[in-house]
């Protein structure tokens, strides 16, 4: 039985002696598993460098711990009558971490470095409607579209789509500058990041520690040490196995939210055999969800289809997770020219054990059909440059997105940006269905499009998406203000620690 923790907060426990000292200081130290590869907020793929993008800078807009979104750098917005033009009021008074005050030629600026395709920014799909930027004056910047796009204020929320200073652009990879509640100090690559409060950050009182440091810990077992010694205040993404250890204890706490975050089977639908349609339809037929859920996530999660998560009004009931089908899986490999099956590595990442876990169930699930899969592990740190896109099967996830459209249009469009990433999927009845759900701002259109979306997804297999997962951080009792967030992000700056 699925045990998807929704909000929850539990408490565990743990000796922290070693920690008062530290706390004193008000510096709130935070585990992660991966080293930072790029600072430059654009540029940024990782989970562990989403963590710092959202402390050092700010967006137009924001999404609050109940994925709504809201003003942050922008006051406010409007949109013509069509959807095809967006005007934004900066607030006044913005000042980067350099001194210099916010204005329009900023945010100018920022949108056409991402447009570019030289950035290499993942977020240029985000922006593809985007036909001209214009600072109309120094607080005010209008968008015209080249489609109506009714959630266009909505992607500005968005992890690399950060504000960033115009005269400082070409200096984000070795000394970042935003607007955000901390300032960068100092990069350790595979050891530490030190940020510091930002005396003059534009949400008065705010924030309330005078600084974060975020360690580089690989080891999951290390991490949990460090949490149970009080070396360090907050683990990021507590390794699910690890939930049940902490019960009955005064000082440690689990802080849980559900979240649209997926994990996956990628594959490669250029090469074979995976071009081949009828062979992923075959691995799909092999698979067990609800039991890879259990299995992988110890059951903080849900199954699913696509990354739109059972949570969400526009999930499609009307299809069903059904059991395994091996005859099934065996006559599509025999059309596809596999009577006897075939051998196929699949690359894990090593530091990712729940991705592990993935990878070897889906292993052991896929044998019966006569897949016979040789799993790999590989560092987490080389799969950009030599897994996704490349190879012909592997695991993978992503984090949640601000938006539906910015979850699915990058990832299946076929000129989608991370799509050229992992699958290099061709459909074109998706291709239209996110196109047309651009267009329109009609709710049960929307619905009815993307449940179509999922249907489509369903019967053509670009891969196989396996669950929604909880995210679970490990938090230190001394913390206090501390909430975690469906965007797997941490919001730091109302967050204070006890003496």
């Amino acid at each position: 039985m699925r045990r998807l923790i929704l909000a929850l907060t539990l408490v565990v426990g743990v000796n922290v002696a070693a920690a008062a000292p530290a706390l004193a200081q008000g510096t709130l130290r935070v585990a992660v598993g991966t080293t930072l590869n790029q600072l430059d907020p654009a540029k940024t793929t990782i989970g562990d460098e989403y963590i710092y993008v959202h402390l050092v800078f700010n967006g137009l807009s924001r999404i609050a711990p109940d994925m709504t979104v809201k003003p942050d750098l922008a006051e406010s917005w409007t949109a013509s009558d069509d959807l095809k033009t967006w005007t934004f009021k900066l607030r006044p008074g913005v000042k980067f971490h350099h001194g210099r005050t916010l204005d329009s030629e900023d945010v100018v600026s920022t949108v056409k470095r991402i447009l570019d395709p030289a950035t290499g920014s993942r977020s240029r799909t985000s922006l593809s409607m985007v036909e001209t930027v214009e600072a109309v004056d120094p607080l005010t910047v209008q968008f015209k579209l080249n489609i109506p796009y009714a959630g266009f204020a909505d992607i500005f929320a968005d992890r690399q789509l950060r504000i960033v200073p115009k005269d400082k652009a070409g200096e984000l990879s070795t000394q970042p500058i935003g607007t955000g509640p901390f300032m960068f100090k100092s990069w350790s690559p595979g050891d530490r990041m030190e940020l510091v409060k930002n005396p003059n950050y534009f949400e008065k009182g705010l924030p309330k520690l005078d600084g974060v440091t975020m360690l580089i810990v690989p080891e999951a077992a290390a991490r949990i040490a460090a949490l149970e010694s009080g070396a360090i205040d907050i683990l990021w993404n507590l390794p699910y196995e690890s939930v049940d250890k902490f019960k009955n204890s005064p000082t440690i706490r689990l802080d849980a939210v559900s979240t649209p975050t997926w994990d996956g089977v990628i594959l490669n639908n250029e090469r074979p055999p995976f071009n081949d349609v009828r062979v992923r339809q075959a691995l799909a037929a092999t698979i067990d969800k609800e039991a890879i859920v259990e299995l992988a996530l110890f059951g903080q999660g849900e199954p699913t289809f696509s990354p739109i998560p059972p949570s969400h009004p526009y999930f499609n009931k009307a299809l069903k997770f059904n059991p395994p089908d091996i005859a099934k899986a065996k006559k599509l490999l025999a059309e596809a020219g596999f009577p006897n099956g075939f051998d196929v590595p699949m690359q894990v990442p090593q530091e990712r054990e729940q991705r592990v876990r993935v990878g070897v169930a889906v292993r052991d699930m896929a044998r019966a059909a006569g897949i016979r899969i040789n799993v790999e592990r590989v560092p987490f740190a080389s799969y950009a440059a030599n897994v996704a896109g490349k190879a012909q099967m592997y695991v993978d996830g992503y984090f949640a997105r601000p938006t539906i459209d910015t979850a699915l249009h990058p990832f299946y469009h076929s000129n989608g940006s991370w799509n050229r990433q992992l699958w290099l999927y061709k459909e074109p009845r998706i291709d239209e269905i996110l196109e047309e759900a651009r267009k329109t701002n009609d709710e049960s259109a929307r619905k009815a499009l993307f449940e179509k979306f999922q249907a489509v997804v369903d019967e053509t297999v670009p891969g196989i998406i396996v669950y929604s997962a909880a995210h679970v951080n490990g938090v230190n009792k001394k913390v206090e203000g501390f909430r975690s967030t469906p965007m797997l992000w941490l919001e730091l700056k109302d967050v204070s620690l006890k003496p």
